[in-house]
């Protein structure tokens, strides 16, 4: 297995460890942000640096294999919505995001497989998808750090907030609201860029 599917794989060994951080008990804050929340982040953010650093490493040392191909999106969906649904159960972001997410992934992919029984018609990535994945990535790694316990959107008008946790809370709001929009259009991309595969219906 070469350096960039080593990679991969180890972005999907660091989610079940992400998720177990919760219960085990970790008790104190940093900054007035549980400790365990940070570490959670931590974990996160090193998944998502992989994440970039194995596509690089293939690329330029021309290691493009089909087990990468095929795990390396998978990886990232895993990623992204387990984290969610971590932020979810803490009262950190609402549960329609990932619904959304979740709903757009599975479409996609659907679309994905009818493309490769009809002949591997590629339909190519749109910047929609682009800024979907960073725009997610910065997202949660706020979401992580947001000490606001209700629902993120709108919150920071009717919970006191000041400073620092303020800035915190609306930049996420922000990242969150642009992520699924980004979702939302990069999505409709696929549909509208597969019409042809569904001509049969």
């Amino acid at each position: 297995m070469n350096l960039p599917n080593k990679l991969t794989v180890i972005r999907i060994l660091l989610v079940p460890i992400m998720v177990i951080i919760p219960f085990l008990g970790i008790q104190g804050d940093f900054l007035n942000i549980p400790i365990y929340f940070w570490i959670m982040n931590i974990i996160f953010v090193i998944a998502s640096i992989t994440d970039k650093l194995d596509g690089y490493l293939a690329r330029s040392r021309n290691q493009v294999t089909n087990f990468g191909k095929f795990l390396d999106p998978i990886a990232d969906k895993i990623l992204v919505l387990s984290a969610m649904l971590i932020l979810v159960e803490e009262g950190n972001i609402p549960a329609w995001i990932p619904i959304i997410v979740l709903t757009r992934e599975f479409t996609v992919s659907a679309y994905r497989l009818i493309a490769v029984e009809q002949g591997g018609k590629v339909i190519p990535a749109s910047n929609w998808g682009k800024l979907k994945t960073v725009t997610q990535m910065l997202a949660i790694f706020l979401a992580f750090i947001n000490i606001n316990k209700t629902n993120i959107f709108f919150a920071f008008l009717n919970n006191g907030l000041v400073g620092t946790e303020l800035i915190i809370n609306i930049l996420t709001s922000i990242m969150l609201v642009i992520s699924v929009i980004a979702t939302v259009f990069s999505g409709w991309d696929y549909i509208k860029g597969g019409k042809d595969l569904l001509k049969d219906m």
